[in-house]
């Protein structure tokens, strides 16, 4: 029935191509591919964001904490031992975040799924998701705790005492 159609306004100025419902929607989806980019750049923008704000809570905690590293240097405590206090929180905090996000994907996931069914026949989160987002969690945390590791390292006791009270 199709191919009669097709063949009756084959070399006309209104030529058909005759398809399914289901074949449309999957060549609609195959041209959303600027969607899928646009849709990255946004992930990789939010990921700079929380990269920021992370940042933001460690240096706070940081210059908050700076008596404390005083004191721990004085106590015998080397960098070595403030700096895995300060990664170990930052990478604390950024882990805890994404044990939340990891398992709330799969309950939004399978709701947007089934919202854009029509659109989106087969919509599964890969198990290469999941491994990108705890491999970009760490990256966050690392790179958050750099910056405030240098600075509780790099001051004086008698400067860090200083700021106590």
């Amino acid at each position: 029935m199709s191919v009669a159609v097709d063949n009756t306004f084959k070399n006309s100025l209104a030529e058909t191509l005759t398809e399914t419902e289901k074949a449309f929607q999957l060549s609609f989806v195959s041209m959303s591919e600027a969607i899928v980019v646009a849709i990255q750049m946004v992930s990789f923008v939010v990921i700079i964001i929380i990269m920021a704000v992370l940042a933001n809570t460690m240096a706070m905690t940081a210059r908050e904490r700076i008596g404390e590293y005083a004191v721990f240097k004085t106590l015998g405590f080397s960098g070595w031992h403030i700096g895995a206090l300060i990664f170990g929180e930052s990478l604390c905090i950024a882990m805890m975040g994404c044990a939340i996000g990891i398992l709330l994907t799969f309950p939004i996931a399978r709701l947007f799924g089934g919202t854009m069914e029509a659109y989106f026949p087969v919509f599964h989160v890969a198990t290469k998701t999941i491994y990108l987002d705890i491999g970009a969690s760490l990256l966050v945390g690392v790179v958050a705790a750099i910056i405030p590791t240098w600075r509780a390292i790099s001051v004086r006791i008698a400067d860090g005492l200083r700021r106590i009270g």
